[in-house]
């Protein structure tokens, strides 16, 4: 019988990885809760902030947030009663809608970002230095592009939609 090491570095990153992530969730979740978002609604409407024209398909919304296309259908429903969020018809593809944020979402947003910003900053971004942050963040862009590929699904500007021609703008780079 052979013997493990279960002192293994592998199983400490991942260990340190979860244990980091639980940690930091549990910091935002006070200043999410108090804007009345979840962690998947914050996600939700960050993405739409982020992307071009404040909109993302539907089908690349599903793919960046790893949710299947009725949870993210579920969660843009929700958002949508509350008026963060509004469908948007895809006028070239009548198989294609965009979740897009509205001026509600936008405002909604702007009114957790510096509390969320602060968490962030005080648990996790302040206790890098500059150099460590920098190489922090290439070294999670390059496994996020392994293990999640579709992690930035939609953030080249398609105009209007999928298949109506051949030009395409990068967006802004985004974690």
């Amino acid at each position: 019988m052979s013997v493990m090491n279960f002192d293994d570095s592998r199983l400490t990153a991942i260990g340190l990885l979860t244990e980091v992530h639980s940690g930091l969730m549990s910091r935002f979740q006070p200043a999410l809760s108090a804007a009345g978002l979840s962690e998947i609604d914050f996600e939700t409407v960050i993405r739409l902030a982020r992307s071009p024209q404040q909109r993302l398909r539907m089908s690349d919304l599903a793919a960046q947030t790893e949710l299947s296309t009725s949870g993210v259908t579920r969660v843009v429903d929700r958002l949508e009663r509350e008026g963060l969020v509004r469908r948007e018809a895809c006028a070239s593809d009548r198989r294609a809608s965009y979740a897009a944020l509205t001026d509600a979402g936008r405002e909604r947003l702007e009114s957790v970002l510096p509390d969320h910003l602060r968490d962030i900053e005080e648990s996790f971004t302040g206790l890098l230095g500059a150099d460590e942050l920098e190489s922090f963040l290439k070294s999670l862009r390059k496994i996020r592009d392994v293990v999640r590929p579709c992690a930035t699904a939609g953030a080249a500007e398609v105009t209007p939609c999928p298949g109506d021609g051949p030009t395409r703008k990068e967006a802004p780079a985004r974690p």
